[in-house]
């Protein structure tokens, strides 16, 4: 069976690094390359484009949508379609996406990011998933490593590289190590 990998960013790309731009696409290309499958929530951004990059290497694209059909999805949340080969209308809102969504995968990769990012990272974490983060990319991303410093109630399962190669390797490795172990992922 495949894994399912998300991708969490920003779904504006304004005020993010050019870098981050080009390494959305690359994730998503790598995550392809590696043997899974990309989630995403179905939305524009770093999001958009690593699913633009799965699609170019052929792989399978799933995104979450906030909205309750395709009509919505287009009209009132004006959210893409294209480059998704399915696309779940969970009717949730934002915050009910990011919790499905999440939950969906097996594990997270962080690019960038604002708010909603932030929420789709702490859903991951509690939910003791295993995350990557592209370090260097801005956003929470570049944050999360202070977030996960001091007291916590759990050990982080989280991997950093500025490589997406390197961190799409990285992750796969902990989701494997957790099924291993056991734990849900």
């Amino acid at each position: 069976m495949k894994y399912k990998i998300a991708v969490s960013g920003g779904a504006s790309i304004e005020n993010v690094p050019t870098d981050a731009i080009v390494l959305a696409r690359q994730i998503g290309k790598e995550i392809v390359r590696q043997g899974c499958v990309l989630i995403t929530g179905a939305t524009t951004g770093l999001p958009l484009l690593a699913a633009q990059g799965a699609k170019e290497e052929k792989g399978i694209s799933i995104g979450f949508s906030p909205a309750y059909s395709e009509l919505s999805h287009i009209r009132s949340f004006k959210l893409p379609t294209d480059f998704f080969d399915v696309i779940v209308y969970t009717g949730f809102g934002y915050s009910g996406r990011n919790l499905l969504m999440t939950r969906a995968a097996d594990g997270v990769i962080v690019i960038s990011g604002r708010m909603g990012t932030l929420n789709e990272f702490t859903i991951a974490f509690e939910d003791k998933k295993p995350i990557g983060v592209l370090e260097g990319s801005g956003g929470t991303a570049d944050r999360i490593r202070s977030l996960t410093k001091g007291p916590l109630r759990q050990k982080p399962k989280i991997v950093y590289s500025h490589d997406p190669r390197e961190l799409v390797e990285m992750l796969i490795k902990l989701i494997k190590k957790e099924k291993k172990r056991g734990n849900k992922v």
